[in-house]
């Protein structure tokens, strides 16, 4: 049974109604944030406590380093901005021309394995990484997320990471497809606008997922419309879903929507919502991106605005759109969430700690940041 929805829940214990909502069959996820963490030891219950109601349940969190890091002590390593990264790649050593490349690649691997590994030890699936946009300087949302301007730096950084993480049984998720790093606006609070032609884009900002087709498990669109292509945004839109990332860059993978919460997944051109100021409800957004060619949809920060009223009413209009043939689950969705779950036991986070792979890893995340201070610093 397809289960697309991806929610969450609003503190760091399950109640009552997080464990009806979770054992709900359109229910496939839950995506965790800050709130919820008040360590290791409870963040590992809470997920063996949502794995014992859905052993197929899928635990993400958006967990890139830098700012984007939802889980920061407690013996979880701060990771660097993957900025740093592409900045390590132009640094060769003296006389040592592409020493730089080969350095950075090489601590993106250990980047993703430590990500990977301190996640699983305690349950969580799947983070949203890496970060694909290119850093053209116009967004302050993406900035140094992304590991540089080069699409093909990227494309060989983002792919040292994915090697990483899958050391650990993690897959990954390319984001924002097909690229948020020249739309200025925070999709967050405002609609974002990207003006540039097809062909531009695919020869620029959209050239890692080409590259990557093989390497993605799954993709994330952006909430960034680009006129002369749609006039809906990435993820509301079929010609980019299926046309484009599908058909001409033949990738087979799982799509996520990013957070149909944020005020540029309620506003979407061409289509007015049932809410007093022509606003989508979250109905009306789940639908639209599932329809566009979005596998799973992403329903964040719904628990603590409104106790989950919004989530119960999605729920149930979920299922009556289903009898009524206004959506049909999708067996091939529900077959791309299902590969996206470790197909491995992670190491206990005691195991962890003396596994000779992990602590390489980290010593190698740890002398990247002290070589960042030395080089600011000189």
């Amino acid at each position: 049974m397809h289960a697309p929805l991806i929610i969450d829940i609003a503190g760091p214990a399950l109640d009552e109604h997080d464990r009806r909502r979770l054992g709900h069959p359109r229910v496939g996820g839950v995506i965790l944030f800050t709130r919820n963490w008040t360590g290791r030891a409870a963040l590992t219950r809470l997920v063996a406590e949502m794995k014992d109601l859905r052993p197929d349940l899928l635990v993400a969190v958006d967990h890139e380093g830098g700012r984007v890091q939802r889980f920061r002590d407690d013996g979880y390593t701060p990771l660097p901005a993957m900025g740093l990264l592409g900045r390590r790649w132009l640094r060769d050593a003296p006389g040592q021309p592409g020493s730089g490349a080969l350095e950075a690649m090489e601590a993106a691997t250990a980047i993703g394995h430590v990500l990977g590994a301190e996640l699983r030890a305690c349950g969580v699936d799947l983070s949203f990484t890496p970060v694909l946009d290119l850093d053209h300087g116009r967004s302050d949302v993406i900035g140094t997320r992304a590991f540089g301007r080069d699409p093909r730096v990227v494309t060989v950084l983002a792919r040292s990471l994915a090697l990483g993480l899958l050391q650990t049984g993690m897959a990954n998720c390319g984001k924002h497809f097909p690229g948020h790093g020249w739309a200025r606006a925070d999709t967050h609070v405002a609609s974002a606008i990207d003006e540039r032609s097809l062909d531009a884009i695919l020869a620029d900002d959209a050239l890692p997922y080409a590259h990557l087709t093989t390497c993605l498990r799954a993709v994330m669109p952006a909430h960034v419309t680009y006129p002369q292509v749609d006039a809906r945004p990435a993820g509301f839109s079929s010609i980019w879903l299926e046309d484009v990332l599908r058909d001409r860059l033949g990738f087979a993978g799982a799509v996520f929507s990013d957070d149909l919460g944020m005020a540029a997944a309620r506003r979407v051109p061409g289509l007015r919502g049932s809410e007093p100021d022509g606003t989508l409800t979250m109905t009306e957004a789940v639908m639209q991106a599932l329809q566009a060619g979005c596998d799973l949809a992403l329903v964040c920060n719904q628990s603590p605005i409104d106790g989950g009223r919004t989530l119960d009413t999605l729920l149930d209009n979920l299922d009556e759109a289903e009898q009524d043939g206004l959506w049909a689950p999708d067996p091939d969705s529900e077959d791309r969430r299902q590969r996206l779950l470790p197909q491995t036991a992670p190491l206990p986070w005691d195991e962890l700690m003396h596994d000779g792979d992990y602590q390489r890893a980290l010593e190698r995340v740890v002398q990247l940041a002290a070589d960042d201070e030395d080089a600011a610093a000189g």
